[in-house]
């Protein structure tokens, strides 16, 4: 009886010992494939969805090309993460900052290494044509090696490739069932499915917050339509110009958007993020109505539109005086 009393001991010690490692954290995960758009939205108290430059000061002097961070609250001052900025001027992609991560969406998207690189100050990303093969259309991603959390404000300038597919500039860290996101944009300025009239200025802006296949998500979207009269980007679709999109991620559930120095679109997220984000460009497209609609071939062999370029993107922390 003895033996057995101190070998259930030894084995509680032994137990207890396990339970006051430390855990090894798990290594982030890459999405195999997005959530469709079309789910329901979840209500977040304290704020309406809208834009919220609908009530913004006229009297505030903005910075429309974009490079000029928020105002910092009082006390704070906006500190640049030099890994998470970058001008692009090299001909070569900075593999110190950035690598192609080329984990697949669904059917027709094969995501293929050179279609991604940097050349005359630009990261580019096209989608081509591979007609013989159910993935058929050609693209590729790019995402930081850096991760940041939150308070960060991050920021990019853009062109769009004139295709019906997803432009994007995005944070993610997680996988399909399992992860912390938030989409600066989703952008398409060229729908094939004459069901989204208003995607060649709306700024699709998006939280998503998923534990165990449970989903919280919020929209912040924004119409630049609706940018302030002084800003010669109002009312340019996403392909004819550069745009820049940013999001100030400011806590664990505030997120407010960007769009040509003025703020935008907002969300408030149901759950608090607990993750820190890789930030990611890639160029997708889907056979569904919310994405806009299928990518048309034609348009994947004409180079004047195949194409999306990032002139550059500047991320700034946060941080006390």
């Amino acid at each position: 009886m003895n033996s057995i009393k101190i070998g259930t001991v030894i084995l509680s010690l032994i137990c207890l010992s396990c339970k006051s490692e430390p855990q090894e954290e798990p290594e982030p995960q890459q999405i195999e494939q997005k959530l469709q758009n079309e789910e329901e939205l979840t209500l977040t108290e304290g704020i309406e969805e809208g834009n919220e430059t609908d009530n913004v000061n006229n009297n505030i002097v903005y910075d429309f090309t974009g490079k000029t961070p928020p105002q910092a609250p009082e006390g704070m001052e906006w500190k640049l993460i030099d890994e998470l900025t970058d001008e692009f001027e090299s001909n070569d992609l900075n593999t110190s900052k950035w690598t192609k991560s080329l984990w697949n969406y669904g059917v027709p998207v094969q995501m293929i290494e050179e279609n991604s690189g940097v050349v005359d100050g630009n990261l580019w990303i096209k989608a081509t044509l591979d007609d013989d093969n159910e993935r058929w259309f050609q693209s590729s991603r790019v995402m930081s090696i850096e991760q940041i959390n939150y308070p960060v404000f991050t920021v990019s300038r853009i062109k769009n490739a004139h295709i019906s597919a997803y432009n994007t500039f995005w944070l993610n860290n997680g996988n399909i069932s399992n992860r912390n996101e938030i989409d600066v944009i989703e952008n398409n300025s060229n729908p094939s499915c004459d069901c989204q009239p208003d995607f060649p200025w709306q700024m699709n802006a998006q939280y998503f917050h998923v534990v165990n296949d449970d989903t919280k998500r919020n929209k912040g979207n924004y119409d630049n339509r609706k940018l302030s009269d002084g800003n010669p980007l109002k009312g340019v679709p996403w392909n004819e110009e550069y745009h820049t999109f940013g999001v100030w991620w400011k806590d664990a559930t505030h997120i407010q958007f960007y769009l040509d120095g003025e703020p935008a679109g907002s969300v408030v997220s149901a759950r608090e993020f607990t993750r820190n984000l890789n930030i990611i460009w890639d160029l997708w497209t889907v056979d569904a109505d919310w994405l806009g609609g299928l990518a048309q071939k034609e348009h994947l062999s004409d180079s004047t539109l195949n194409t999306m370029k990032v002139d550059w993107i500047h991320t700034y922390k946060l941080v006390h005086k």
